[in-house]
């Protein structure tokens, strides 16, 4: 899998938890833990891997979303639940019959 290929690389990772160190109010997105579990990087994305060839299928496909740049993830998301509803064709159910002469006291 190449870098392109992962939702966060690990150059925008490192970016992101230097600036929630950068900046107090951002303290608590951050934990010294993150650096361990860091190192497990490889390992993160063979599971990532594992997890998209083993449980996407046809009938319940996985998405791999690119998230280095939050206004375009947020595009491809918002893309990709517009063309399921468009497929879906989501309607209203049936109103239960004689609700026209109802009238709330």
């Amino acid at each position: 899998m190449s870098q392109v290929d992962t939702p966060v690389s690990p150059n925008e990772q490192k970016e992101r938890f230097q600036a929630r160190l950068d900046d107090p109010s951002k303290h608590w997105k951050f934990s010294l833990g993150d650096l361990e579990k860091r190192k497990l990087w490889d390992e993160y994305m063979r599971a990532f891997e594992d997890a998209l060839s083993e449980c996407s299928t046809e009938a319940s496909p996985w998405h791999i979303v690119p998230a280095n740049r939050k206004w375009y993830r947020n595009v491809v998301v918002a893309e990709a639940i517009a063309k399921t509803l468009q497929e879906m064709d989501p309607q209203w159910p049936e109103p239960e019959a004689g609700l026209s002469g109802v009238v709330i006291e």
